[in-house]
């Protein structure tokens, strides 16, 4: 009978840490699925944050885009008043589709950096107006 017990609550912990680790491992897949690409719908996506995220873009009016992400990301620690244009011709150049043009300037601004090597996951958590 105590043996039983002891399997049983090895299976039962066991188990729970296999979950933890696929639910670790499935939610940064998504997250990474969605950085850098502005066409792929992120878990924030709504459709009025997604049309005042664009304005906010196009206008490159940093207070608006500042408001938006509610200091989500990666971006919100990088992206200030000064370099803001920058990243919005960034993001207009990855919606065009000129992937790479738009990585050098994130890059440029320090954004997609993962140790100092350029080699990074796009525009930062929470930067496109997908999120």
């Amino acid at each position: 009978m105590e043996a039983k017990k002891y399997l049983n609550k090895k299976f039962l912990i066991g188990t729970s840490m296999l979950v933890a680790v696929a639910g670790l491992v499935g939610s940064t897949l998504y997250v990474s699925a969605y950085q850098g690409d502005p066409n792929v719908k992120g878990p924030n996506y709504t459709a009025e944050r997604h049309t005042a995220m664009i304005k906010a873009f196009e206008n490159k009016d940093y207070n608006a885009w500042k408001e938006l992400m509610a200091g989500r990301g990666r971006a919100t620690q990088v992206i200030n008043e000064g370099n803001f244009s920058r990243f919005a011709e960034a993001h207009k150049l990855a919606l065009e589709g000129k992937m790479d043009e738009a990585k050098k300037i994130r890059t440029e601004l320090g954004l997609g950096l993962r140790n100092g090597d350029g080699q990074g996951r796009g525009m930062g958590r929470g930067a496109n107006c997908n999120r």
